[in-house]
């Protein structure tokens, strides 16, 4: 899925709020005593936002890649990552806009050369779980970046879809409209998804890891569309649909007709129940249990996100 299209989060993020995570922030906070520079592509997305959010909280400097802001990185020009990459020693990787499109593989392999030959030391990479064409990108970027330690997280539908993503105008209409049928999902909050990505940029132990970050309990689209509308103070009705119909819907929005099409076709494969267990992993690195979607709902609506 589109994890990585780029709203910009609405809340700040500071040291204080990090430094109340516990152990797992504790041991970043001394391992980010001595890091170096970190880049972060796709540095003001939703996710990199929030990473570059949490390292410079802790000090590490960044350095935040993206297509129009003052470190250019562009994942379709190759021409500026030796300039992004010189002189860091670490790299969050989130690839837009899903390592399961077409010539995602190809630009791992790429990256990964890079990187190798700038002496970068670290690597988190974002991915989608249970993406089957996204783990032939992993393995681009795995067999390409050499000696660099590299770590996979893999990651359940973003929660925040729903508050600053794609799905917003829907839940603000009152009719989700989605191709998921009566599958579950353990949707997961972004913040969760930041705080392990961090944690496994600073820290040592995640080398070689691959993290499926869940959120700690499963809901269909049904029962997320009645939180949703319980926190949003608005009736919120799921209305499932099929893939083709999902992707006139987003044509009528103004996405082109392939991207469509392979947007449809995602979402209706990872949403077919396949996805639907919960995972630990979220605990294992941070100490700490995966947020609820109900305590994200309930945030994401004291934050003004459904006032529209």
């Amino acid at each position: 899925m589109t994890k990585n299209t780029a709203d910009e989060t609405k809340k700040t993020y500071t040291k204080q709020t990090y430094t109340k995570q516990g152990a797992a922030g504790s041991t970043a906070r001394e391992e980010a005593r001595v890091m170096g520079t970190v880049l972060v592509t796709s540095g003001t997305g939703k996710t990199g936002r929030r990473v570059a959010e949490r390292l410079a909280a802790l000090g590490v400097p960044v350095r935040a890649g993206s297509r129009a802001g003052g470190v250019p990185f562009d994942w379709q020009d190759e021409s500026g990552w030796v300039a992004a990459l010189d002189g860091t020693e670490a790299a969050y990787v989130a690839y837009y806009p899903d390592l399961a499109v077409p010539g995602a593989a190809g630009a791992m392999a790429a990256f990964g050369r890079v990187a190798a030959a700038s002496g970068l030391r670290r690597v988190v990479l974002l991915s989608g779980r249970g993406e089957p064409q996204a783990a032939v990108a992993e393995e681009a970027l795995r067999g390409a970046c050499g000696e660099v330690e590299l770590t996979v997280v893999r990651s359940a539908f973003f929660a925040q879809n729903f508050s600053e993503g794609a799905l917003l105008d829907s839940v603000l209409g009152g009719e989700l409209v989605f191709p998921a049928g009566s599958a579950a999902e353990p949707f997961l909050d972004i913040d969760d998804l930041a705080d392990v990505v961090v944690a496994a940029l600073t820290g040592d132990g995640h080398a070689g890891a691959v993290y499926e970050l869940t959120g700690p309990r499963s809901l269909t689209f049904e029962e997320a569309a009645e939180e949703l509308g319980r926190a949003a103070g608005r009736p919120v009705r799921y209305v499932p649909v099929s893939g083709p119909a999902y992707a006139e819907v987003l044509e009528r929005f103004g996405v082109s007709g392939p991207e469509a099409g392979f947007l449809a076709e995602l979402f209706a494969t990872l949403l077919d129940g396949h996805n639907s267990a919960t995972t630990d992993d979220v605990k294992r690195v941070l100490g700490r249990e995966a947020k609820e979607f109900t305590a994200f709902t309930r945030e994401a609506a004291r934050d003004g996100a459904w006032h529209g």
